[in-house]
């Protein structure tokens, strides 16, 4: 099994209720996001199991609708589904999953880093 993992960051604002008082305020984050996708063999001519470059562009194109935004106000989320990092980092993950085509990768983790000390990881399964 082979296990490659990328790193990209993104800011955004955001709201959630019910959790602490002060994140029920508006207020925002320099989110640090880490995605693994997994395969169990390489390329046979290149040795590599996925294109780095094609996963940075597949990652970046996702970030891109969520960089800079209120994300209580993005389609992808609503009052069903609040921005929590939990639910960016399952976004992340299944909009990935969509582009990914090489066969057999897939992704096997997502973390999003609200903070130096604080993630949520999403696992496919």
């Amino acid at each position: 099994m082979y296990e490659l993992t990328v790193v990209t960051h993104f800011a955004a604002a955001h709201q959630l209720k019910m959790v602490a008082r002060k994140c029920e305020n508006l207020h925002g984050h320099n989110w640090k996001v880490e995605v693994c996708v997994v395969g169990d063999g390489l390329e046979p001519d290149a040795g590599i199991l996925m294109d780095f470059g094609v996963l940075k562009r597949h990652v970046a194109e996702i970030i891109e609708g969520l960089d800079h935004r209120f994300l209580n106000e993005s389609d992808a989320f609503g009052d069903a589904c609040p921005p929590s990092s939990e639910n960016i980092a399952r976004l992340i993950a299944t909009e990935l999953d969509r582009r990914i085509t090489e066969t057999p990768v897939r992704v096997s983790r997502v973390s999003a880093w609200e903070s130096e000390t604080s993630c949520a990881t999403y696992i496919p399964g």
